[in-house]
């Protein structure tokens, strides 16, 4: 069962572009500091709201400092997405090394997974989501990670039709597009109040049924 469903959503930290920034010693105090207080003040206020001196201030350093480990404070989102993206895998990656007993166990573990990592930092999917309208960066960098879990999706997907235990039906990648899609919207509507949202402690039910639905026909006991 494990190597049928672990790709669902597993992936490496690698998958995302980091290279394209400055890499700093992953133990260095200040910079985990001006990321520490960067989500802290995220949770307070819109991005935009926040200054340069604002993240140097409540890291305890200089604004020349600051500039030593990131160039603006849109880098200091772009490496807290990298980072959390990282997480939620890990966390994927985690939740499957353990057999799952069926499709429906696997599938809630890749979504549980996600959810539980987004929740954790809500404050900064509400800035991915603003910035994304302005920063093409930031949108460029959503899109490769979006990419990449429709990939394993349409991948898992595939591999349950191979086996006989989803039907064919509309291409599997288009599938796993508006399925993934389904869940952005869905997460960010509950996280932040935005529009009609599920209640928190419903979402990862409410989406795995639809998920189960539409991949299978039906809603797999196991």
């Amino acid at each position: 069962m494990r190597d049928r469903y672990s790709a669902v959503m597993a992936v490496p930290a690698s998958s995302s572009t980091r290279s394209r920034r400055p890499v700093r010693p992953s133990g260095d105090d200040r910079e985990l500091a001006i990321l520490t207080t960067a989500e802290q003040l995220m949770a307070q206020r819109p991005l935009s709201a926040i200054s340069v001196d604002d993240l140097a201030r409540g890291a305890g350093i200089s604004r020349p400092t600051f500039y030593f480990y990131f160039a603006s404070k849109d880098a200091v989102l772009l490496t807290l997405l990298d980072r959390v993206v990282a997480e939620a895998d890990a966390a994927t990656q985690d939740a499957f090394r353990g057999r799952p007993s069926g499709p429906r166990e696997g599938w809630r573990r890749a979504i549980t997974a996600y959810y539980e990592t987004f929740r954790a930092h809500r404050a900064l999917t509400l800035a991915w989501a603003e910035a994304r309208s302005t920063n093409a960066e930031v949108r460029e960098l959503w899109a490769q990670v979006f990419e990449g879990w429709v990939r394993r999706c349409a991948e898992a997907i595939e591999t349950e039709r191979a086996r006989g235990a989803a039907p064919a039906g509309p291409p599997a990648r288009e599938i796993a597009v508006a399925l993934n899609s389904m869940n952005e919207r869905v997460l960010y509507a509950t996280f932040t109040g935005d529009g009609p949202a599920v209640a928190e402690g419903g979402a990862v039910d409410v989406l795995l049924e639809i998920w189960l639905r539409t991949i299978y026909g039906t809603s797999p006991a196991d």
